[in-house]
């Protein structure tokens, strides 16, 4: 069983975030610089 706080990793994950993105159909440098931004600017201060 999985804890909640691994699953959310798993989910904001900015890798998982790109591949989401792409699999919608977004641009590769679009999709990269999104999951970037979302890295920068949330993921790091969500989970750390």
């Amino acid at each position: 069983m999985t804890s909640i706080r691994s699953r959310l990793q798993h989910r904001l994950n900015p890798l998982h975030v790109y591949c989401r993105l792409r699999s919608l159909g977004m641009a590769h440098r679009t999709a990269v610089m999104v999951s970037s931004c979302w890295e920068r600017a949330l993921y790091r201060h969500i989970l750390s």
